[in-house]
């Protein structure tokens, strides 16, 4: 793990260096994606059996046995037990509590020409969440992607989860049912995404598409963008925690954890005004990490993009903070609130010594699906706003006519759009179809 320290003279080129993009656009990856999208939009099921067959060695005699039925949603919440059904549906309350306040709704006005203005605000369709299957299993992100779209009142949510050699994860499925999935499809990687853009004879296609993936379903997302919504481009997993020194150093040492446990390129990063409490994390994360079940992941996390940073003050670990627009911000101090103004670009904010942020990850009730890469900059967690579109509404008076149409016909006439300008001029009262 990297030691920084604000008044070395080469640490802004070691912060840049720090946190470099850890995944770049892999032109072999991009040809095969599409590769496999136009497989999938030309051939349909038999290209999604085809590659489910080679990529998770799970071999379907037909395209219906793609679909999860709804009689093995209601077992595995049976199967799971009743502690892991408890914790799933106490889950699923907070972040449905949490996400119908988001809901918006529509309204409108009437200006005093009598002309009527607003916005309405219907949901999509249908939508299509992607859930991470293989390695680990993730029932959590089933709740963070379903949930939202229900909330917005989304009619069909279709779900597709990889399942290597053909194991089911009870808790994955059990997460779907709680949460109100409608149609849930064994199917994952690229081809997944294709089928979810393009339909097929047996997955019908959706609006939008939504959850995370490796590398190659982020690349598909990004190559089906335009044909479909998506949420986001989603890299490595970030953490960086600002510490005044006086958190319990094993807490911090494991809140890192929780972020380098991800994969090798996700990133955690402390910040903290005292050298000698970097010190006590550091030790605490020597002496911790050999009796971690992912010991060897975190290592290479921490060693490869893990750092320390001295700062001058905690106003200036906002202020760097604010560069880096993490993912996952901790405020790991006495009084977060006072730092909380200070704070432009993050993900998600985590206030206090107590707050872990794995609460987020699964039960405090906002989102989990957050941005990354820097990327807080500029967008925002998944939620109820993803899943609902805007209409504006215009509806024009007789007389509200009058002054817009004398407007409107000026400004196109400036743009050399007559058509445009005649349009709203016959509207207008002595003027009639008469020509120019």
């Amino acid at each position: 793990m990297q030691h920084l320290d604000t008044t070395n003279a080469e640490f802004s080129a070691q912060l840049k260096n720090l946190t470099a993009g850890a995944v770049q656009l892999d032109h072999d990856v991009s040809e095969a994606v599409a590769m496999i999208i136009a497989a999938v939009v030309t051939r349909g099921d038999e290209a999604v059996l085809e590659f489910t067959a080679e990529f998770d060695r799970l071999t379907l005699n037909s395209a219906s046995q793609m679909q999860v039925p709804r009689e093995r949603l209601e077992e595995a919440l049976i199967a799971i037990g009743r502690e892991q059904r408890e914790a799933l549906e106490s889950a699923a309350q907070r972040v449905r509590s949490f996400h119908e306040k988001q809901k918006q709704e529509s309204w409108q006005y009437r200006d005093t020409s009598g002309n009527l203005l607003g916005q309405k605000i219907s949901a999509i369709k249908r939508a299509g969440i992607y859930v991470p299957g293989g390695k680990a299993s993730y029932p959590s992100s089933v709740l963070m992607n379903a949930l939202p779209a229900k909330v917005a009142g989304v009619e069909d949510v279709i779900m597709v989860v990889p399942t290597p050699d053909g194991v089911m994860n009870d808790m994955v499925l059990a997460a779907a049912e709680i949460a109100g999935v409608d149609r849930v499809f064994t199917i994952g990687g690229a081809q997944a995404i294709a089928a979810l853009a393009y339909g097929t004879e047996t997955i019908p296609a959706v609006d939008k598409i939504v959850g995370p993936g490796n590398i190659y379903v982020a690349t598909a997302k990004r190559q089906v963008f335009g044909k479909v919504g998506i949420d986001m481009i989603a890299g490595p997993s970030e953490i960086l925690i600002i510490c005044d020194g006086y958190t319990d150093p094993d807490w911090v040492a494991m809140d890192m954890f929780s972020q380098a446990e991800h994969d090798e390129n996700a990133q955690a990063i402390l910040l903290c005004p005292d050298s000698t409490y970097l010190d006590k994390v550091q030790a605490s994360i020597e002496r911790l990490l050999p009796g971690m079940e992912r010991a060897d992941i975190i290592r290479v996390s921490l060693e490869s993009r893990g750092a320390m940073i001295k700062t001058r003050d905690l106003a200036e670990a906002v202020a760097i903070s604010n560069q880096l627009a993490p993912e996952h911000l901790e405020l790991s101090v006495a009084d977060p609130e006072a730092l909380l103004p200070l704070v432009e670009h993050a993900g998600a904010i985590f206030m206090g010594a107590y707050t872990a942020e794995a609460l987020g990850d699964y039960c405090a009730g906002p989102n989990h699906v957050l941005p990354t890469s820097g990327t807080a900059r500029f967008s925002s967690p998944l939620g109820v706003y993803d899943f609902q579109k805007r209409s504006s509404l215009i509806m024009c008076s007789e007389q509200g006519v009058q002054e817009l149409g004398k407007v409107a016909s000026v400004l196109a006439r400036g743009e050399s759009l007559t058509a445009h300008a005649r349009s709203a001029e016959m509207r207008l009262r002595g003027t009639g179809t008469e020509e120019e």
